[in-house]
This record gives structure tokens, C-alpha cells and sequence, in this order.
């Protein structure tokens, strides 16, 4: 080989390794800190970017991008002391990649390191239910105080959250019979509440059916009652019109009476003062019609009223004062009203019948 090739060819390897070194290629959302001899230099941009070979080195390629930091669970006392495990997720971007490289050793190490210290002092202030409740002011409070002490270093955190909150195993079971209770009592409640509103409504509706029946019974007692007393105004009517015999109104009298006794719900039966009355003037009545116009014997009168007397004093049937009452049960009022009228019929067809001539009379006479 020639001599004069070889210098030739090193010479090109060396200008090409230093084009090579010259030329930096930055990818889209990356920064690169260029040191030029162990100081800080400039960062560089996405794009081709020329920096002067041995001089400047990439000390840090950075990601400007908004990250996801999670840390690991970490012990909290509460104020209550109470011990619980809280596991936070962190939020951050790069804002400043000369401060985050040159600020601090290692800014994610000092971002949880900051988390955990912001994260005992806030809940050190509130106990364990104001812990599970206010998960919200809490990181609001963690993001308020973390952006302010990573400013310097270049980071913005943009948010913030409490992936868990793990309480002591004694206190979750605590909690779950809480809860349980807590369930229990809202349906018994509700359970309670449901009886009470059905107990109301059949009650109710207990009340409009009894309403509704005493209204219908109102109503067909008030339409009989119409009626009866449109019956007897007609009847009444019928009779005044009619100029009726008070003989034949007593009549009618005794005729009515066996009809009310015979009901089923009499057991005690009042026969009025005015059935013996009522009993004369039947009987005047008919005793009149067939001896109008003869003449009583003097001696059947006597007779009668002979036999009138004695049937008193044997125990026969009393006869009553104007005004006065007898109580008697129902059949036996029935039996005597009935009897009364038999009897009343029976001397109206006597009365009417013939008399037969006396023994010194003629039919010439």
C-alpha cells in the first residue's frame, strides 16, 4: 500500500468522527444540556443543532413532557392516632431543563421526599374521617405547596391525587360494621316507614268505605222514608177525600194489630188502651147496620149485660181504660187481637140474621 494513502485515509476517518461529533439531533419534546468544558453551555432544541466536537458533551437529555410520578404507600398519622397507608400520584412537567439538571441532585427523589413531608403535615392536622373525606382539599393543599418549592428547580406540578387511603385492618372492620349498622337502621327505617304509609292508606280506605256505606244507608233510609211518608200522605189523602166512617177506620184498626204482633222481632207486645174502644165501635157498627130500624128487647139487654158481668168476674177477658195499656207477649197479643175481630164479625152476621116471632105472636100482628 501506498504510504501516502494510509495518512489519507486517517485523515478522513478524523473528519468524519469529527462532523459526526459536530452535528446533534434533538428529538421533538427532548432538551440536552451542552457543558463546553465541564461548565454549562446551552440546551439545546429539538432539531439539528451543531456544538464543537471534544469541546461541548451532552451533560443530561431531559423530558419536557407532563409526567406521571407514583409513589410508593407511605405512613400517615392522623389526629386521632391513627396509622394509615396513603399512596399519592404525582403530576409534573419539566418547565426549565437547566434548573432541573443543575438545581437539584435528583428532582424526583426530592419531589417524594416533599410529598411525603407535605402530605404528615396536612393530614397530621385532621382525623381520620375528615382524611377519607376531604380528598379534594388535601390535594389541593399537597399541589398548592409542592408547585411552590419546585418552582426553583424548574418543575411545575400540574396536579396532584390520593390513589389510596388504606386504613388499619381493625379499623376497616370497625367501619364495615358501621356501615353495616348504618344499612341496617335505613332499612328498618325504610321498612318502618313502608308499614306506617300502608297502615294509612288501608285505614283510609277503611274510612271512605265505611263513609261510603253510611252515606248509601243514609240515602236508602232517607228514599224509604220518602216513601212511607208519601204512602201514608196518599193514604191519608184517599181517606179524607173518601169522608171514611171512623167505624170503618176502627175496623181497619183491628185488622192491623195480628199483622204487628206477628213480627219476628217482637218478644213484648203493648196492646193499646184503644183496642176495646176500637172493639165497641166495630161492633156498634155492625149491631147498628142490622137492627136499624127494630127494636132491642128490654130483656136482652139485660141478658147481655147479665152475661157481660159474669164474664168479667169468671176472669175473661179485661177490658181496658181509655188511655191505659197491657202488656202482653206477641203471640198472645196476636192470638187476642185475631180473636177480637173473629168476635166482632161474629155478632155483625148475629145481628144481621132474622129474628124468629115470639111464642104469642102472629105473623098477622
Amino acid at each position: 500500500m501506498d504510504p501516502v494513502v494510509i495518512p489519507i485515509l486517517v485523515a478522513a476517518i478524523i473528519v468524519v468522527f469529527l462532523v459526526a461529533s459536530t452535528v446533534r439531533i434533538v428529538p421533538q419534546a427532548r432538551r440536552y444540556n451542552i457543558e463546553r468544558f465541564g461548565r454549562y453551555r446551552r440546551t439545546l432544541q429539538p432539531g439539528l443543532n451543531l456544538v464543537l466536537p471534544v469541546a461541548d458533551r451532552i451533560n443530561s437529555k431531559l423530558d419536557v413532557r407532563e409526567q406521571v410520578y407514583s409513589s410508593d404507600p407511605q405512613p400517615v398519622i392522623t389526629q386521632d392516632n391513627l396509622v394509615v397507608n396513603i399512596d399519592t400520584v404525582l403530576y409534573y412537567q419539566i418547565t426549565d431543563p437547566r434548573a432541573a439538571a443543575y438545581e437539584v441532585a435528583s428532582y424526583l427523589q426530592a419531589i417524594d421526599q416533599l410529598t411525603v413531608t407535605t402530605l404528615r403535615n396536612v393530614i397530621g392536622s385532621m382525623d381520620l374521617e375528615g382524611t377519607l373525606t376531604s380528598r379534594e382539599e388535601i390535594n389541593n393543599r399537597l399541589r398548592a405547596v409542592l408547585d411552590d418549592a419546585t418552582g426553583k428547580w424548574g418543575i411545575r406540578v400540574n396536579r396532584v391525587e390520593i390513589k389510596a387511603i388504606d386504613p388499619p385492618h381493625t379499623i376497616k372492620e370497625a367501619m364495615e360494621k358501621q356501615m353495616r349498622a348504618e344499612r341496617d337502621k335505613r332499612a328498618a327505617i325504610l321498612h318502618a316507614e313502608g308499614e306506617r304509609q300502608a297502615k294509612v292508606l288501608t285505614a283510609e280506605g277503611t274510612k271512605q268505605k265505611d263513609i261510603l256505606e253510611a252515606q248509601g244507608t243514609q240515602q236508602a233510609m232517607i228514599l224509604r222514608a220518602d216513601g212511607e211518608a208519601k204512602a201514608v200522605e196518599r193514604v191519608f189523602q184517599a181517606v179524607h177525600r173518601n169522608n171514611a166512617d171512623p167505624k170503618i177506620l176502627a175496623y181497619k184498626y183491628l185488622e192491623t194489630l195480628p199483622h204487628l204482633a206477628k213480627s219476628d222481632n217482637n218478644t213484648f207486645w203493648v196492646i193499646p188502651g184503644e183496642l176495646t174502644e176500637a172493639v165497641r165501635t166495630v161492633t156498634s157498627a155492625f149491631g147498628d147496620q142490622s137492627t136499624m130500624g127494630l127494636p132491642k128487647p128490654a130483656q136482652s139487654e139485660e141478658a147481655a149485660t147479665t152475661e157481660t158481668d159474669d164474664t168479667s168476674d169468671e176472669g175473661g177477658t179485661p177490658e181496658l181504660e181509655e188511655g191505659s195499656t197491657l202488656s202482653l207477649g206477641a203471640d198472645e197479643a196476636a192470638k187476642q187481637a185475631a180473636a177480637a175481630v173473629s168476635e166482632a164479625k161474629a155478632e155483625a152476621e148475629a145481628a144481621k140474621a132474622p129474628q124468629a116471632p115470639g111464642r104469642g105472636q102472629t105473623s098477622g100482628d
